[in-house]
């Protein structure tokens, strides 16, 4: 059946552009680590452009699976692949599947490395402000936040 092809083609390329991401991922952290912010621009830019073919590529599967007569309301398709006995696409699909969670993971503690750097960085700039013995207060997303006179806490 060519869809399958297709999408062992598709898989094949996520697999292969997945390694270059988690490549991308940790000289993105080894930039973060040593604060040279130079590489991380181009980083940044080479990220995007992964992750908008591989955006593409998705959309390209799902209309496969369609023609094959997934349905996307029927749940996750790799429950479709195996119940259809496509084995080598199975294990293809759960190869991809691996590599996507192993980059999200590199990305989401590049993450938290860039959240201290910008909670340091804010810390200094209150200290050159002369604000450090302000009090501090907690947003609903976990970011400090200065009680100053104007902080609203009520209004009747």
């Amino acid at each position: 059946m060519a869809a399958i092809d297709e999408l062992k083609i598709l898989l094949n390329e996520d697999i292969r552009q997945l390694d270059v991401l988690a490549d991308l991922l940790l000289r993105e952290k080894e930039a973060l680590a040593s604060a040279d912010i130079s590489p991380l621009h181009k980083l940044t830019e080479e990220k995007n452009q992964i992750l908008g073919t591989i955006r593409d590529r998705a959309r390209q599967k799902i209309h496969h699976l369609v023609d094959m007569g997934y349905r996307p309301d029927a749940g996750e398709p790799s429950r479709f692949i195996r119940a259809g006995g496509m084995d080598d696409l199975y294990q293809l699909w759960k190869a991809a599947d691996q590599k996507l969670r192993e980059c999200q993971s590199l990305n989401q503690n590049n993450g938290r490395v860039v959240g201290h750097l910008q909670k340091r960085l804010a810390r200094v700039a209150d200290i050159f402000r002369g604000a450090s013995s302000q009090q501090k207060l907690y947003g609903a997303q976990g970011q400090q936040t200065n009680v100053s006179s104007s902080t609203v806490f009520a209004s009747a």
